[in-house]
């Protein structure tokens, strides 16, 4: 699972400022902590989904180091480890759809943020990369 660390600042007008130093782009505020959180997942996608568009690799996040951070769900992370992979690969999404005998859409929901995928569809389509998905248990915070 991707955690990004977030910097949260009191605004102006009584809301909290959030943004990531991994991804500059994104920045969303809250009410209060908890809604400043819940919006930061939401700006991480957004800001993710346009990386994919622009054809960006998206960053890996830098260590929390005592900040509070935004955990993404386990298909997300997936997800971008596979897009990830693909450009590291020098691989376009047609390639990937024929490795994978798959259609053009298959991949395009394969890869999208937004579109509910099996994690076993993806860590097919990350082992057609040579890659393998490991998931770990930690603590809670």
């Amino acid at each position: 699972m991707l955690i990004y660390p977030v910097e949260l600042t009191p605004d102006d007008n009584d809301t909290l400022l959030v943004t990531f130093p991994d991804v500059p782009e994104a920045v969303t505020f809250g009410e209060d902590e908890a809604e400043a959180l819940l919006m930061a997942e939401d700006v991480l996608l957004v800001m993710f989904s346009a990386y994919m568009d622009d054809h960006q690799p998206i960053p890996e996040p830098s260590p929390l180091n005592g900040r509070p951070g935004v955990a993404l769900k386990v298909v997300a992370s997936a997800k971008i480890a596979l897009y990830n992979a693909l450009l590291a690969a020098g691989k376009r999404k047609t390639d990937l759809a024929r490795m994978l005998n798959l259609t053009a859409i298959q991949v395009d929901h394969l890869l999208s943020l937004y579109h509910k995928s099996r994690i076993e569809q993806i860590e097919t389509a990350l082992a057609v990369l040579g890659k393998r998905l490991i998931v770990e248990m930690r603590e809670a915070a």
